[in-house]
């Protein structure tokens, strides 16, 4: 049963920066992040404080419903004071079907992974996307061989 590690080694194989974990202070403003965020086409950020631990995420949701809805200027508010706490993270070897399920029930599109404190990555709800259609065109590979090839 593939794990995080697993999608988040494949998902490092597919990017352009694999080894750019993008992360944001606390003590950054939310027009900084948004600008990041932006700028990689990326839909939330792990704050991660001066010590390197993970302190929450910031997402587009907390942009929209904590920033723009309440007419809060971006570029005097700062991360900290918006972003989503307390932040659901899973260890490396905690299967994908269970990342899943945490997204499913904090209804959240974002999963840390976190490995004795320390962030390893992030996985989205598109990256278990993905994991599922290799997963299926692998099976279909499989069942195609074991018909056609007897």
């Amino acid at each position: 049963m593939p794990t995080a590690a697993d999608a988040l080694a494949r998902k490092a194989h597919r990017a352009t920066h694999p080894d750019d974990l993008v992360v944001v202070s606390p003590d950054a403003t939310v027009l900084e992040a948004a600008k990041v965020m932006n700028a990689r086409r990326i839909g939330a950020l792990p704050v991660v404080n001066a010590q390197g631990t993970l302190v929450g995420m910031f997402t587009e949701r907390d942009v929209l419903t904590r920033v723009v809805a309440v007419e809060k200027p971006p570029q005097q508010t700062l991360v900290r004071d918006v972003m989503t706490t307390p932040v659901f993270a899973c260890p490396p070897q905690t299967p994908l079907t269970e990342v899943r399920q945490v997204m499913r029930e904090k209804r959240i599109r974002h999963v840390p992974i976190v490995d004795d404190g320390r962030l390893l990555g992030l996985l989205s709800i598109g990256d278990l996307n993905a994991e599922d259609a290799r997963q299926m065109t692998q099976t279909i590979t499989y069942l195609e061989q074991y018909m056609y090839t007897a």
